[in-house]
């Protein structure tokens, strides 16, 4: 996603997931997930994400073979993977503003927002 989509708009919507008008957030079936630090240079996130990609499925054949070891080591991949994006850990931003992540965006200071977008 380019930053032009951080509108929160929900004309930006068919494009990927709705985002918080500051571009902090997405929105999934109402709840907020932290977006990736948009200062990672693209070559960067790209590899992150395919990592990320690569420990989920580690993850999903350690499941299918019940290896706990695997299941915890792409676990543990996973969360560096996150980390590392910026979705999460510290936060990305500069102002103070707190981590709403998996909240509600109807109980949260996006509240207002939230409510005027279309579920169409």
């Amino acid at each position: 996603m380019s930053d032009e989509d951080t509108d929160g708009t929900a004309d930006g919507h068919a494009d990927g997931p709705l985002q918080t008008p500051d571009g902090r957030y997405i929105v999934v079936r109402g709840r907020l997930w932290r977006r990736t630090d948009p200062s990672l240079p693209e070559e960067r996130r790209t590899e992150l994400v395919q990592e990320l990609m690569s420990a989920r499925r580690a993850k999903r054949d350690g499941k299918a073979t019940d290896d706990a070891a695997a299941i915890e080591a792409a676990r543990a991949r996973v969360d560096t993977a996150k980390t590392a994006l910026g979705e999460r850990g510290p936060v990305w931003w500069d102002d103070d503003a707190p981590d709403e992540t998996r909240r509600m965006a109807r109980n949260t200071r996006y509240a207002e927002w939230f409510a005027t977008i279309d579920d169409d």
